[in-house]
């Protein structure tokens, strides 16, 4: 072996390492030879003098990518053992190898030299601490990446060139299968087809991927696997989320061929590490895209509108798709004060609000406010179903016309320029084929300005294929008619869902404004429709349940001016004579006239006539709790009338008095004194009684 030499017994007194690497698990499966002769180096170790105790073999880093920042626990290992001192060589199948970039390969080869470790590969041994093999293995380092990089860049031009031609054969959505000639043809498996069908179907009704989940569950969908012992297997499983935006965001079941839709992105951590993940491209950055390459399940403008509504059911983005729950204006309704979204809080099914989402920052200004939704749905359903009269609905087929030309007359912009571009480039390319060939200088000329024409020719052709993907498809005239004619209809039939009445509201209408009040029992709507008109709607605020019960405000003005003088009977007989009801409905009555009293504080006449004292003055002047004075009245031990306020009224003389204090003195529950201080009589024994007797 080339520089067997520089072996000493410095370093056979060492540990000698065998490093095993290959990129990939299936290289480890399929080129076995590889490995083999890898894990031989083991016998060239020995041959060179190692003991076989001291030869050890890591091959951790089997089927794991030697790219640069990848964590392998193998080299990881190696440059640790190698950094305490341990090593005398390193054995692999190739040094420059041992790493797809050339710094962790200099950076292996600098603590070598530090270390006194030497590099061992079939081609010979490496002293990094000898100049010349250390320039030779940062040369023969190069040229490996160089290689790398040629190799990997004619197998992607290969890649590309069989992919703009529509033949590199890539794994097919569930759905389709290569057929004997190597086509994209549908799954002829009936079910399968009827399950990726029913997938569409399914969001064509319900407008969301999540919907589409529920529409499958207890069912089965089906999956073809790729690679492995179940390669083009058919299996069958639950349908998820992630699949089902896989599916509908897939172009391959619009009929289109896609190559380049994704591409590698690669982050570096704080530790080094390198992450790599895929993104997705837009479409206006696809390497590759072939319409109508093979038979479709949707068409292209269905995949479009698909697309599109997805983006419009991301939340994240702002997006506030329609939801289930009655709330009308839900997820499009703006405070008015301070610009924020208004947040929908159910409190019970039937009585949703709208609120400031301000309010849980505490950020709310002082003209923030909450309604009940129903005040908002109702005026602005109200304005909708107004504005489709037949002059509205005129206009708006009228403006449908206008933007269908509009449109047109964009189409048909940008079709002249491709026929323009297309003409331009048939004339370069005429004078190009009659130049004549020993003209080099012209021809070179004439095919650089063929080349320029054949490029403006293709810009202008993605023109418009954008101009024409950008635009969603306008529902027909007699479509159109025919909504507007049955949409009232529509609106109120008992089968249309909220999530329904939504849909339709936005299709007119942007947003909704809560403008600040100008009076606390009315609300300011602002609508702002899609055509960039607005309009200001003012309605009333619902009154409270507990308002509407309330006692109207005439009867109560009428028993605050007569009631300091007037009886409760005769404020009953005054209000049932002027037609005034209670909150409930019913003729007043003497309990209703007193809770009047009550609740407004509005006196009643002084019931007392001379000699008489109310209940509370006869309780002060006995020194007891008016409960004993109401106890005597019920019990007829002390007489008292009712005056014309329902109150009761004692006739009070010092006779009166005096009898009621000799009752309080006599009872041993008012008066403690009063109490007995002996023990009560009991029943003699038997005992007692015959001594007292005189008998034994």
């Amino acid at each position: 072996m080339n520089g067997e030499h520089k072996i000493t017994s410095f370093h056979r007194e060492r540990a000698a390492l065998i490093y095993l690497r290959q990129s990939s698990m299936a290289q480890v499966r399929q080129h076995t030879e590889s490995t083999r002769s890898q894990y031989g180096l083991a016998d060239t170790a020995a041959e060179l003098g190692w003991a076989s105790t001291s030869i050890e073999v890591i091959d951790t880093d089997l089927g794991i990518s030697g790219k640069w920042g990848v964590a392998r626990e193998g080299f990881t290992e190696l440059v640790s053992r190698m950094c305490s001192g341990g090593v005398g060589a390193i054995f692999g199948i190739e040094i420059t190898r041992l790493a797809r970039s050339n710094a962790d390969v200099a950076r292996l080869a600098e603590f070598a030299r530090i270390t006194g470790t030497l590099l061992i590969d079939p081609d010979g041994v490496y002293d990094p601490a000898d100049v010349n093999d250390r320039v030779l293995l940062g040369v023969k380092g190069t040229m490996g990446e160089m290689e790398l990089h040629v190799m990997a860049q004619r197998l992607q031009a290969n890649k590309r060139a069989a992919a703009e031609r529509g033949e590199l054969r890539t794994p097919l959505p569930v759905g389709y299968v290569h057929d004997d000639a190597g086509d994209v043809v549908i799954d002829p498996d009936a079910e399968v087809q009827a399950a990726v069908r029913d997938v569409f179907a399914a969001f064509g009704a319900c407008g969301s991927a999540y919907g589409v989940v529920a529409a499958f569950a207890g069912r089965r969908f089906p999956l073809r696997a790729y690679g492995g012992a179940w390669a083009g297997e058919l299996r069958w499983g639950r349908l998820t989320h992630a699949r089902v935006l896989g599916i509908l965001k897939n172009p391959g079941y619009a009929g289109a061929y896609v190559h380049g839709r994704y591409s590698s992105h690669r982050t570096v951590d704080p530790s080094g590490t390198v992450h790599t993940t895929m993104v997705e491209r837009p479409r206006a950055d696809w390497p590759v895209l072939i319409k109508d390459h093979h038979e479709s399940y949707i068409t292209w403008p269905d995949y479009l509108a698909s697309e599109a509504r997805l983006a419009a059911n991301r939340t994240n983005a702002g997006a506030r798709p329609p939801r289930e729950g009655c709330a009308l204006c839900q997820g499009i309704i703006i405070c008015g004060s301070c610009g924020k979204p208004m947040r929908t809080s159910y409190h019970t099914d039937h009585r949703p609000s709208y609120e400031c989402s301000s309010h849980r920052d505490r950020l709310t200004t002082p003209g923030c406010r909450s309604v009940a939704a129903a005040t908002v749905d109702d005026a602005v359903a109200r304005v909708l179903l107004d504005a489709l009269t037949p002059g509205q609905v005129a206009l708006a087929l009228s403006a449908a016309d206008e933007v269908t030309d509009r449109r047109q007359r964009v189409s048909r912009a940008a079709e002249l320029a491709v026929e323009r571009a297309r003409y331009e480039a048939s004339r370069a390319e005429r004078a190009f084929c009659q130049v004549e060939p020993e003209n080099r200088l012209v021809a070179r000329s004439l095919e650089a300005r063929w080349e320029d024409r054949l490029a403006a020719l293709a810009e202008a052709g993605q023109a418009l294929e954008a101009a024409r993907d950008t635009l969603p498809p306008l529902p027909g005239r007699a479509e159109l008619e025919k909504l507007a004619a049955d949409l009232p209809a529509l609106w109120h039939a008992p089968a249309t869902s909220s999530k329904d009445r939504k849909r339709l509201l936005r299709t007119l209408i942007a947003d909704i404004t809560l403008l600040p009040e100008q009076q606390p029992g009315q609300v300011r709507i602002g609508i702002r429709w899609h055509t960039g008109a607005t309009d200001e709607l003012v309605t009333g605020r619902p009154i409270h349940s507990g308002t509407a019960r309330r006692t109207p405000a005439a009867a109560v003005e009428l028993v605050r001016q007569l009631g300091p003088a007037t009886s409760n009977d005769e404020l009953v007989r005054r209000l049932n004579a002027t037609g005034l009801t209670t909150g409930h409905g019913r003729p007043f009555d003497a309990r209703a006239v007193q809770w009047i009293r009550h609740a407004y504080h509005i006196p009643a006449p002084v019931p007392c006539a001379g000699g008489e004292i109310p209940v509370a003055e006869a309780a002060r002047r006995l020194g007891c709790s008016t409960g004993v004075i109401y106890y005597w009245i019920e019990s007829a031990q002390l007489d008292a009338r009712r005056g014309p306020g329902g109150r009761l009224c004692i006739p009070w003389t010092t006779n009166i008095e005096a009898a009621c204090r000799r009752r309080i003195a006599g009872s041993g529950h008012l008066n403690p004194a009063a109490r007995r201080t002996r023990p009560r009589n009991r029943p003699q024994r038997h005992e007692d009684a015959a001594l007292t007797v005189g008998t034994a």
